[in-house]
């Protein structure tokens, strides 16, 4: 398999627009990784702000990771939990959960930028009923090493000789790298599935340039070199595959498309539970419509 380069598309989530990398065509995942969203850097004027309603969440893991500004997580379980750059935010939906993100009273009140990272991981199929739960862990707890003089963070999983103490699921790679100018970096084959991400700056993969804001999938089974001219930040992303397809509609992941009209069924019913201190919530999508033919006109009308 060769290596695939993957564009970023962007999504308007209610004013903030996302580049989306994944899911991409004909690369639907890396690893437990099937969904990528790559959110700022924007600065928000003073009373504007981040309002992402209460919505819900099955079969998956969310992780949060900033590079720069601050969100505050609700969910469901009750928790109140600011993130910051550097932290991870870990949300096991597994069989539902709901949760909200906001900008923080002070951030708002002031104006502040943000940029960072939102991805979803799809639960091993015997996992994707497991009680819901959060895990934050700070940047201080996670493990951080330095190498020919690039300096990483693993955020998730496992990589480099060094775990993250945040809960996985399975053979999980998540590493932030930040690269100086003319630097080389040597990224293992450890994990059978890997993309690198460009978060800023211009990268190449041995011979193969990957612009800012792309990402390339890698083809499995060697070593590869990563490199730069010019200072660059880069998310190392992978892990095992999954173990059979997945679905996604809207918030929903799941191996089962029944589980996912029976979500849907549920948040319709409001038989998710409720965040504390929330009242507003995102309503389940309408379905879309049915494509009418047009009417009839005159011969070569459109």
């Amino acid at each position: 398999m060769d290596d695939i380069l993957l564009r970023p598309h962007l999504r308007d989530l209610g004013g903030l627009v996302v580049r989306r990398l994944l899911p991409s065509h004909p690369v639907r995942a890396v690893g437990p990784f099937v969904f990528f969203d790559h959110f700022g850097p924007v600065t928000f004027a003073p009373g504007e702000g981040i309002d992402v309603r209460p919505h819900p969440h099955i079969g998956l893991a969310t992780v949060t990771f900033l590079f720069e500004g601050a969100l505050v997580h609700r969910d469901s379980l009750g928790t109140v939990q600011r993130i910051t750059p550097g932290d991870v935010n870990w949300m096991t939906a597994g069989r539902g959960i709901v949760h909200s993100e906001r900008t923080g009273d002070a951030e708002r009140a002031a104006g502040h930028a943000i940029h960072g990272l939102q991805t979803w991981i799809a639960l091993p199929g015997a996992d994707e009923e497991a009680p819901p739960a959060f895990v934050h862990t700070p940047a201080a707890a996670l493990p951080a090493f330095e190498r020919d003089g690039v300096r990483g963070v693993v955020a998730a999983g496992h990589a480099f000789g060094l775990v993250a103490p945040v809960p996985t699921f399975a053979p999980t790679l998540y590493v932030a790298l930040a690269l100086p100018a003319g630097a080389a970096f040597e990224v293992p084959d450890e994990h059978v599935e890997r993309a690198v991400y460009a978060v800023e700056g211009d990268v190449m993969v041995d011979d193969t340039p990957v612009p800012a804001q792309h990402m390339l999938s890698l083809s499995p089974g060697r070593a590869r070199r990563l490199s730069t001219r010019r200072p660059a930040r880069v998310m190392l992303v992978g892990g095992a595959p999954l173990d059979g397809e997945r679905f996604l509609w809207w918030n929903f992941v799941s191996s089962s498309k029944a589980r996912i009209e029976a979500a849907k069924d549920d948040w319709r019913a409001m038989r998710f539970g409720r965040v504390p201190g929330e009242t507003e919530f995102i309503p389940l999508p309408d379905p879309p419509a049915a494509v009418q033919p047009p009417p009839p006109g005159p011969p070569g009308a459109l």
